[in-house]
């Protein structure tokens, strides 16, 4: 008899994903989704440059990608003013995360998040074995009181703050952040995720060129740059740090072609610009959909819009579900009270104009249905 030994740990996890993604939610619909608006992609897509720079080295796919993405972080340096020692390039900060986890997430150990946060960071630190302490936000912000608190109560060796937010996209400014950094214990690493960025007023984030001894700062090519697909993430942090890194991650994680993408990417500042108005421009339409329904929006810094539906989380559900059940793939928060909102990536303008179509239906038929 064929007896498999896994892990203690593995024995005691879950079979499940952070998100189910829309591909799966088609194959049970039997259809396509005819608006996606609930990963925050970039609908706009990457820079022309991007897609010809991938193009290009099609031919040369048979090679396995530079294991130190040498010219990628040497781009990276000169953008973000930062030596390319200080850089680790990864399979996105999904990746990222996943490897500072295995860095030092042991059986047991104690680790800082907040309540309804980005959950496959909660998804790799369970995946070690490591215990979540999980704080409440407060006005739909991550509380920075209540993370350093949390830290230094339970001796957290690791806490995770992402800037701007998902799901809410509110942020700190950078005076905040680095308040709260300074005022960190020096025996726990911030996970500081800032992978919307490129979509945030300037000043949400403190300086690219500043390093702290006990931070990991987390970027991506996913959303302003519009390559979720490629799988392109980064993070930066003192040398030290990145030395650690580079003990643990898979070398040949990198595809060629998206190295190759995201350093074409990186130059075309005249497309990333047009994408910011996109962007803004898109997210002050839903706003104007949401409050012609009715309906309150949190202000956003990221490609989406969390609106408020002024109802209990199952009255969200229930206008979630009939939004997709009319083609419109959306998500929403998973803890209270910010599951009484849901969550609207960025569209075209089709998109938008189904989504305006459709809200006042999806409305009426939830509010039937929950009294």
């Amino acid at each position: 008899m064929t007896e498999i030994r896994y892990t203690k740990l593995l024995e005691t996890l879950p079979a499940t994903v952070p998100f189910v993604g829309p591909e799966t939610q088609e194959r049970a619909r039997g259809e396509i989704f005819s608006a996606r608006l609930g990963a925050n992609e970039s609908v706009f897509g990457p820079s022309p440059k991007a897609i010809a720079a991938m193009v290009q080295s099609a031919s040369d796919i048979w090679k396995y990608g530079d294991p130190t993405s040498h010219d990628l972080r040497n781009a990276l340096s000169a953008r973000l003013g930062v030596c390319s020692e200080n850089i680790v390039i990864g399979e996105g900060i999904d990746g990222l995360l996943g490897y500072l986890a295995r860095m030092l997430v042991e059986e047991g150990d104690t680790v800082v998040t907040s309540d309804g946060a980005y959950p496959t960071f909660n998804y790799h630190v369970a995946g070690f074995g490591g215990r979540l302490i999980k704080v409440p936000y407060k006005q739909d912000h991550e509380d920075l009181d209540a993370l350093l608190q949390a830290v230094k109560e339970h001796d957290a060796k690791l806490v995770y703050l992402a800037n701007p937010d998902n799901p809410m996209g509110t942020y700190h400014d950078a005076t905040a952040i680095e308040a709260f950094i300074e005022a960190l214990p020096k025996t726990c690493l911030l996970a500081f995720d800032e992978a919307y960025v490129e979509f945030a007023p300037e000043e949400a984030s403190p300086k690219s060129d500043k390093i702290w001894p006990n931070v990991v700062r987390f970027r991506t090519f996913s959303k302003g740059y519009g390559m979720a697909g490629a799988r392109v993430g980064y993070a930066f942090a003192p040398r030290d740090i990145i030395r650690e890194f580079e003990k643990i991650r898979n070398h040949f994680g990198m595809n060629r072609a998206a190295q190759a993408g995201a350093l074409a990417a990186l130059e075309d500042n005249e497309w990333l610009h047009a994408v910011r108005k996109n962007v803004s421009k898109a997210r002050d339409r839903i706003g104007e959909i949401a409050r012609n329904n009715g309906l309150d929006v949190i202000s956003s810094a990221t490609n989406f819009v969390t609106i408020d539906c002024g109802r209990e989380g199952a009255f969200a559900k229930a206008v979630l579900d009939q939004l997709i059940s009319h083609g419109i793939f959306v998500r929403m928060p998973f803890v209270a009270p910010q599951n009484r909102c849901i969550r609207v990536s960025v569209g075209t303008e089709k998109d938008l104009d189904l989504f305006e179509t459709v809200l006042p239906q999806a409305l009426a038929t939830a509010r039937s249905e929950q009294g």
